[in-house]
């Protein structure tokens, strides 16, 4: 098994106002020639967007884009026709593919959004664009891995064009979950959203990130409450 680990203070950070972004991969101003991707994972951004702002119109081709909200309400609108809002619980993929326009504004007046914005680099190119979400009461799967994305469309959760599963974990204190990998070849990248959840001997603590590979699976434990964590398998060779 091989690893690396990213602290969250280690993160690049953009302060623009209206919105403040944590990168944990080389992005926009952003760039560390050693933290360009993990595998097929491109982007991790944790945004917060300020009360009434948001993204303007804005195009991307040739990636699967990948939002979960954390807090808050996120409005989308694309050129696709899609209009919709996203909330914690909910999920939302786009496969750019051939070429998209899109907008996402909190859609609170009042108080601040809070999402992380994922980028997965696609198996195929130039693919038919398109949108999908769905939602997941966000207590229902309590002490195991809830799957909530894969490569494929009868499978729980959304999809997207590459290799992928997402699975996020609510666990007590003092809970051990394995987890087996769902393809050879991938990669895990592991992200905790709140808590703490000891690896092997490295415990990670809130937003910090940690990627693992050449295994077949692992174990992780939480070590507080209502620690929250992000599973992202995904291609290592892309």
């Amino acid at each position: 098994m091989k690893t690396i680990v990213h602290s969250a203070a280690s993160r690049g950070h953009a302060q623009h106002g209206w919105l403040e972004s944590y990168h944990t991969f080389s992005f926009a101003s952003y760039y560390d020639a050693a933290r360009i991707h993990f595998g097929a994972l491109r982007v991790l951004n944790d945004d917060r967007v300020a009360a009434g702002m948001g993204f303007a119109q804005h195009p991307h081709d040739n990636m699967e884009i990948v939002s979960i909200p954390l807090e808050g309400d996120l409005e989308h609108r694309d050129s696709m026709g899609n209009v919709a809002i996203i909330r914690e619980g909910d999920i939302q993929v786009m496969s750019a593919g051939t070429g998209i326009t899109h907008s996402e504004y909190n859609k609170n007046k009042e108080k601040p959004v809070k999402f992380l914005q994922i980028w997965i680099i696609p198996k195929h190119r130039n693919v038919v664009p398109r949108y999908d979400q769905m939602s997941w009461q966000t207590n229902a799967v309590h002490n195991q891995w809830q799957q909530i994305l894969s490569p494929q469309a009868d499978d729980a959760g959304v999809w997207i064009h590459q290799d992928a599963w997402f699975h996020r974990g609510q666990l007590d204190d003092q809970v051990t979950l394995d987890y087996n990998m769902k393809q050879e070849g991938n990669g895990v990248y592991v992200f905790v959203l709140k808590g703490r959840a000891p690896i092997n001997e490295t415990t990670l603590e809130k937003r910090d990130g940690m990627g693992l590979w050449e295994l077949s699976s692992f174990q992780l434990n939480s070590l507080a409450a209502n620690t929250t964590v992000l599973l992202m398998e995904v291609p290592m060779l892309v």
